[in-house]
């Protein structure tokens, strides 16, 4: 056979596709893998450690009964300007008869409600407070006779506009004329828990001020507190104001009593008590 068609064993074999064979690691090679596993396996043994080590530190100081323990007051101010107005006002009526004061009383009372509401002052704002039916007598001689009957008919009125307040007043006066009595005026906030709550932070933030003073003074540090407790017991007082000189018709043309309702404060008080260090 001629040289040129024998076939190339070396070209054949060059392009067979390679047998798989499996091969083992060098001991080389598998000592390294055994090292890594182990460093991987040591870490997590040590990250555990050192968690558990966090959440159970014996020395973490707590509210236990036996802990040191700072207890501080916090006083504080909140200062307001109010935005609504109550009005007490009677309307007093006598008359000979029973039936007659009450029937007298009754328009009274429907004048000056008529006089808030058309000084937009809202319906469910206007709630009766008080009724009574008083026999009058007189003593001629030491004897009791009885001369009429007085009713008097309380009412109270929230007024949310307080620059329209003074003509809301004037109207009831002059719808009403001397049978009137404005018992008092007080001023009030239509949302008070907004500036107690003021009052409040300002209250702790002078208990923790001064806890944190008191303690460096003491070469103490500060623990977690213990307890927090609001001392302050009742509710937002507000003074009336006099109602003197509102007992009379406003003569007519006269400009509407001017009524400012100035300021208004509120003080809280708080006890903070923490665990000393």
């Amino acid at each position: 056979m001629p040289q040129d068609l024998m076939p190339d064993r070396e070209g054949d074999d060059a392009h067979a596709p390679p047998t798989s064979h499996p091969r083992r690691p060098t001991g080389q090679a598998a000592g390294a893998a055994l090292a890594v596993l182990a460093l991987a396996v040591g870490g997590a043994a040590l990250g555990l450690a050192l968690s558990d080590a966090g959440t159970s530190n014996p020395t973490a100081t707590t509210c236990s009964p036996t802990t040191p323990k700072l207890t501080v007051v916090g006083t504080g101010q909140a200062t307001a300007r109010p935005d609504e107005l109550i009005a007490v006002m009677a309307v007093n009526v006598t008359a000979g008869s029973a039936t007659a004061a009450l029937n007298q009383d009754n328009v009274g009372v429907a004048a000056a409600v008529s006089a808030l509401t058309g000084r937009g002052v809202a319906k469910k704002d206007i709630a009766t407070t008080g009724l009574t039916l008083q026999t009058q007598y007189a003593y001629p001689k030491g004897i009791p006779t009885v001369t009429g009957y007085q009713v008097s008919n309380t009412i109270t009125a929230t007024l949310h506009q307080i620059d329209r307040a003074g003509s809301a007043i004037d109207a009831v006066v002059g719808a009403t004329g001397n049978a009137v009595q404005i018992n008092s005026l007080t001023f009030s906030f239509n949302n008070p828990g907004a500036v107690e709550d003021v009052a409040r932070t300002n209250a702790v933030h002078q208990a923790v001020s001064h806890a944190g003073a008191m303690a460096q003074a003491a070469g103490q540090r500060l623990g977690p507190v213990c307890s927090l407790t609001d001392r302050t017991q009742s509710p937002l007082q507000f003074q009336p104001l006099p109602a003197a000189g509102f007992a009379a018709a406003t003569p007519s043309g006269v400009a509407a009593v001017p009524l400012e309702p100035g300021t208004q404060s509120e003080t809280d008080q708080v006890t903070l008590v923490y665990a000393l260090r």
